[in-house]
C-alpha cells in the first residue's frame, strides 16, 4: 500500500512537467508552421510591396506635387486638382469616358445575358458554342486585335462597304468624330464572353421547378423570365455590372490604338485613361497624372458605392427570403 502510493507521489511531477511540455511543443510547431507560409508568400508580399503598394503611395505624393520625371517634385497642395476641373481637355475625357461607360457596358451585358439564355437550353454542339462565343474575350484586349478592328472601321473597309451598300454613307467610322467611340462601343459589345459564362452560371442554378409551375399557370416566356429568371440571378447580375463597369472606367488599349495613339479625331476617343498616358508620359506632368489617377480612383469608387446602395432594391439573395 505504502509502496503505491510512493508510485503515485513520484510520478505527478513528471506528469505535470509533460503536460506542460505539450503547448511549448505545439508552439514551436506552430511558429515554424508560420515561418514556412511566410517564406513562401514571401515573393508576393515583396510584390506588393514594391510594384503596388509603394507605387500607390508614391503617387498619392506626386498628385501634391510639381513633378516632371527629370527634376525633383515641388509641394503645390491642392493645385494639380484645382487645374484639373479647369482644363478642357480633362473635361473632354470625362464626358467621353461617361458616355462610352453609359452606352458600352449596358450593350455588352445585354448580349450576354441573350447569348447565355440561348447557350442554356440542351441543344446539339453545346460546348462547341460556349466555346466560340468565349474566344473574343481571351484575345480581345490585344493589341493586334486593335489594329485589326481599326482596319475593319476605316475608310473604304469592310464595315463602309457594307453600310454604303445598304445605303448608308457614313464613310469609316475611324475618321469620323461623331461615329469612332462607337467603333470602341462595338469593340468592348464583341468581349461579351466573360460575362456571358458567368450569366449561363447563374442560370443553371435556377431550379426548374419554379418554371414548370409557373407554366402551369399559364405564365409565359416574358413572364417567367420577369418573374422568376431576372429574381434568381439578380446577384449574379448585380456581379457582373459592378465588374464591367470597372472595366469600363479603365479603357485605354483599344482607344489608344484604334485612334492611332491620338485620341481623336477632335479627340473624340480622349478617354480618361487616354488623357492621363498623355499628360504622365508625353508631356511628362506626372504630378498632374498622379493627381488625374487619384481622381479616377474616386470617381470608380463612388461608382462602385452606388451600385451597392441600389442592390438592396433590385438584388435578391435567398438568405432574404428566410
Amino acid at each position: 500500500m505504502g509502496t503505491s502510493v510512493t508510485l503515485v507521489k513520484d510520478s505527478a511531477p513528471a506528469t505535470r512537467k509533460a503536460r506542460s511540455a505539450a503547448p511549448a511543443a505545439n508552439g514551436r510547431r506552430g511558429r515554424r508552421e508560420n515561418l514556412a507560409g511566410y517564406l513562401f508568400m514571401s515573393p508576393w508580399i515583396a510584390g506588393f510591396l514594391l510594384l503596388t503598394a509603394g507605387p500607390m503611395v508614391a503617387s498619392l505624393y506626386f498628385a501634391f506635387t510639381d513633378y516632371n520625371l527629370f527634376n525633383s517634385p515641388k509641394w503645390i497642395g491642392f493645385d494639380n486638382f484645382t487645374r484639373m476641373f479647369h482644363d478642357p481637355r480633362w473635361q473632354k475625357s470625362v464626358q467621353v469616358t461617361a458616355k462610352y461607360v453609359v452606352i458600352g457596358t449596358p450593350l455588352k451585358l445585354l448580349l450576354a445575358l441573350g447569348v447565355a439564355l440561348l447557350l442554356a437550353q440542351s441543344r446539339r454542339g453545346q460546348a462547341f458554342y460556349r466555346a466560340a462565343f468565349y474566344a473574343p474575350s481571351l484575345i480581345g484586349a490585344s493589341v493586334s486585335v486593335g489594329f485589326v478592328w481599326r482596319s475593319l472601321f476605316s475608310d473604304d473597309a469592310v464595315v463602309d462597304r457594307t453600310q454604303s451598300f445598304l445605303g448608308f454613307h457614313v464613310g469609316g467610322w475611324v475618321g469620323n468624330a461623331d461615329w469612332v467611340l462607337y467603333c470602341l462601343v462595338a469593340l468592348t459589345v464583341w468581349q461579351f464572353g466573360a460575362p456571358m459564362v458567368i450569366f449561363l452560371a447563374g442560370l443553371k442554378q435556377v431550379p426548374r421547378e419554379l418554371y414548370e409551375a409557373a407554366e402551369m399557370d399559364g405564365a409565359g416566356p416574358f413572364r417567367r423570365f420577369w418573374s422568376i429568371t431576372l429574381p434568381m440571378i439578380s446577384p449574379v447580375l448585380f456581379f457582373n455590372v459592378l465588374l464591367e463597369t470597372i472595366h469600363s472606367f479603365q479603357i485605354f488599349g483599344s482607344a489608344y490604338v484604334v485612334s492611332n495613339t491620338e485620341c481623336g479625331p477632335a479627340d473624340a476617343t480622349l478617354v480618361y485613361t487616354c488623357y492621363l498616358y498623355q499628360q504622365g508620359f508625353k508631356n511628362a506632368q506626372m504630378g498632374f497624372a498622379s493627381a488625374m489617377a487619384w481622381m479616377l480612383l474616386l470617381a470608380v469608387a463612388l461608382a462602385t458605392a452606388v451600385l451597392f446602395w441600389s442592390q438592396k432594391k433590385w438584388v435578391h439573395y435567398e438568405e432574404d427570403a428566410r
